[in-house]
């Protein structure tokens, strides 16, 4: 069947993103298959899906990230193309292969990109060879201690040690010193081999207050490549993002034209097709350095739509069709400002630690700018198996400023109970001078953030005050008791059904 001839889809995820996927589906007036795990059996994106399938039990790996049981459904439910929305198995080469042979088509770049890009070291010689800027490093692995010494004394501390697998932070450690290298050394290899099965590491230099900074590229089977601008990264937390903004505030408009090509010509050099995003660090002096390229949709996707108008799943699904891309840069130039926060289900007054139950209350912000992308609703009971992401409250204004205002009124409108979430901690940054000022980088919440610097729920306050200003008024009532007069019982005003 040629690609063009796709009808049922199905999205091999779930939360906020299967959600968001399917959304798109129904637009586009194809048919959505959802999976779901036992723990999910309940769960808003199988509401929201024409067909949904039981996948298996509730741990990731005997459901989402079990490739034969997921294959198994597509040809039960007579899938013909998967979605894979973003983390399970969006970048496994192996996964990909597997559709194809099963003859589905992913939605998504080729198995040979997924693996180029996948693995760091081959991601960098391609960047260099598309004459992309990069982080002085050791030329390749560093198989032995020795080695890594070598490397580290010639690149200078502090250095990163990095898994060349590696991805969504895991397997990388920065070293300040040589005393520090040998222990680091043995437990990002560790770690590398637990969450990727390949221990091989590699250096680079740790430069000083980066900015990670990302271009989100489109590209299709007929040679054109697109970059939709570009998203600032640097809030996170342990290489963690919480919040996303675009355009950053740290780019002049000649270094956004220079990254933009860049990532462009990476994408070329490695014949990337479909939606993905290559990401840079940017240091002080606002130089930037190719860092990796993610080959899928990312979890921050809704900003660049948010400024371009663009559908980036919808320009998925049609350049796996085989269609060329019909956007016009100059129809696709961004437009205003938009931020993004990511509501998890965490306690940042307590370490951040996971926070599980069912949401008791839950009203989401609306009005002007206001997009929210969830995957939960009242009564819903939150899992412990998954990613806590919740939702993804996003906001766009006609520049930065008026975004930051719609977002902090938007954080203000949102009710959760029933969880714990990092809606304050979001209040918190947008009312802090470096981020209001533009001038943070990936070390923001390191330096600034402590539980003290949270100030109370805004929606439980209000209850409080209701509550107490309730219990004060039926006090009151309560005082007017019935007394006789004139030797005649009457009803005081405040008796309790106003009758004589």
């Amino acid at each position: 069947m040629a690609p063009s001839g796709f009808r049922r889809v199905l999205v091999a995820n779930r939360g906020e993103i299967a959600v968001r996927v399917l959304r798109t589906l129904r637009e586009m007036d194809l048919t959505s298959i959802a999976v779901y795990s036992d723990a999910d059996r309940t769960a808003l994106h199988v509401l929201h899906a024409d067909e949904a399938y039981a996948l298996g039990p509730a741990p990731a790996a005997e459901s989402y990230l079990h490739g034969e049981r997921l294959l198994a459904v597509a040809r039960r439910s007579r899938a013909e193309a998967i979605h894979p929305g973003y983390g399970f198995l969006s970048e496994n080469a192996e996964f990909a292969v597997a559709c194809q042979r099963a003859g589905l088509v992913f939605i998504g770049p080729s198995p040979t990109s997924i693996r180029q890009m996948g693995n760091k070291l081959a991601a960098r010689e391609l960047a260099r060879a598309a004459g992309a800027p990069l982080i002085p490093g050791s030329p390749g692995p560093v198989a032995t201690l020795d080695e890594a010494r070598a490397e580290a004394q010639r690149i200078g501390y502090p250095v990163l040690l990095k898994a060349a697998a590696g991805g969504g932070g895991k397997g990388m450690r920065v070293v300040a010193d040589a005393a520090a290298l040998a222990g680091a050394f043995e437990r990002t290899r560790g770690e590398a081999r637990a969450a990727f099965g390949d221990d091989q590491v590699y250096l680079e230099r740790c430069l000083e207050r980066p900015r990670h900074v990302e271009a989100q590229i489109l590209a299709d089977a007929h040679g054109r490549v697109l970059c939709l601008g570009e998203r600032e990264c640097s809030v996170q937390r342990r290489h963690q993002k919480v919040l996303e903004e675009t355009p950053s505030p740290a780019l002049t408009p000649a270094t956004r034209a220079a990254l933009g090509e860049a990532a462009c010509a990476i994408a070329r050099a490695a014949g990337y097709v479909s939606a993905g995003t290559v990401e840079f660090i940017v240091d002080a002096r606002g130089t930037f350095y190719f860092l990796e390229m993610n080959t899928r949709l990312q979890v921050e996707h809704p900003i660049t739509e948010m400024v371009t108008g663009v559908d980036l799943v919808a320009e998925q699904v049609r350049v796996a069709r085989g269609e060329a891309l019909a956007l016009r840069e100059s129809a696709i130039a961004p437009r205003g400002a938009a931020i993004e926060c990511r509501v998890y289900a965490e306690d940042p007054a307590h370490g951040f630690l996971p926070s599980t139950g069912a949401v008791m209350r839950l009203r989401w912000p609306s009005g002007p700018g206001v997009r929210i992308d969830a995957g939960v609703y009242r009564g819903y009971q939150v899992p412990v198996h998954y990613d806590p992401i919740l939702a993804k409250i996003v906001a766009w204004g006609q520049d930065r400023e008026h975004a930051i205002a719609r977002m902090s009124r938007a954080l203000d409108e949102t009710v959760i109970t029933g969880v714990r979430t990092n809606v304050g901690l979001h209040r918190w940054i947008l009312r802090h001078a470096a981020f209001r000022s533009g001038a943070y980088d990936t070390g923001f919440l390191e330096r600034h953030f402590t539980p003290a610097a949270l100030e109370g729920d805004v929606e439980s306050e209000r209850i409080a005050l209701l509550a107490a200003s309730l219990h004060q008024w039926q006090k009151s009532r309560a005082t007017a008791l019935p007394r006789p007069r004139g030797g005649q019982w009457r009803w005081e005003r405040g008796a309790e059904d106003g009758s004589r």
